[in-house]
């Protein structure tokens, strides 16, 4: 039995091969975002990325063309520390990442120190240090609990892929026996701390994303409605590969303007 779904509300739209590709805006980018605002819609742009806080994220899109106000990202890192503050709130981290990661946690009312943690906190650096893994995996062992903002084990740059968190994780794992919680997609998680940030209701949400195995997997999982755009890493002949689908299959963001 079907549930019947309400008109789209709010919306949750995936960054990278969604609204942009290598830092340039995707065809039909500008005017999806323009057309939430003036219906009024509540959406979110979400990212597994944990370099960047969302100021960071909201000048990159700028300067690719696109408006999209910092209250309207959310990443790992911010879904992370709201996820930590749930579970033990003012509580204490040893932090492997960047700007985005540290200023999320320190906003969360977290204390961040390498002298007996409540939890070792992984996410995505541009610099992994030898000693800084090191002093994590002797910290998870003495009882610090492992967490990782999302699982991607490659990321893109120009000169080809660069190990991400996923891969820094496996390694730390191997080391203690701790397999980290992955907070970002798949994670359907993700998604419902973004519905929090926003008030959506499941029912009366669509996720917009270019990945079956992390954006669509984790939107049917946090029971939304789900888009699947062709202009990212998936291709239409993939989709049959998957034992579960999307709720619609379209060629590009340009595709869903109409639908808002």
């Amino acid at each position: 039995m079907t549930t019947e779904r309400g008109p789209a509300e709010c919306w949750l739209t995936d960054m990278d091969g969604v609204l942009v590709h290598e830092g340039q805006a995707l065809p039909g980018a500008a005017e999806f975002l323009a057309r939430l605002v003036d219906t009024g819609r509540r959406f979110l742009v979400l990212t597994n990325n944990s370099i960047f806080t969302p100021r960071d994220l909201a000048a990159r899109l700028s300067r690719s063309g696109l408006q999209v106000p910092e209250q309207s990202i959310w990443t790992s890192a911010l879904a992370t520390a709201d996820f930590l503050s749930s579970q033990l709130p003012g509580g204490s981290a040893y932090v492997i990442g960047e700007a985005g990661l540290t200023t999320a946690l320190y906003e969360a009312g977290y204390t961040l120190t390498d002298t007996d943690p409540d939890y070792v906190v992984l996410g995505e650096t541009r610099t992994y240090s030898f000693e800084a893994i090191t002093r994590a995996i002797r910290l998870i062992g003495a009882g610090a609990r492992f967490i990782a903002t999302n699982p991607d084990v490659t990321g893109p740059s120009p000169e080809g892929p660069l190990p991400a968190t996923g891969s820094v994780a496996a390694m730390i794992t191997q080391a203690t026996g701790a397999k980290p919680y992955f907070v970002g997609k798949p994670n359907p998680m993700m998604f419902r701390s973004a519905m929090n940030r926003i008030e959506a209701h499941s029912e009366s949400t669509v996720m917009i994303g270019d990945r079956m195995d992390t954006d669509v997997v984790a939107g049917i999982e946090a029971g939304l409605d789900t888009i699947l755009v062709l202009t990212g890493s998936t291709t239409a002949a993939d989709v049959t590969r998957f034992p579960f689908r999307p709720g619609r299959v379209l060629d590009s963001i340009a595709d869903v303007i109409d639908l808002v």
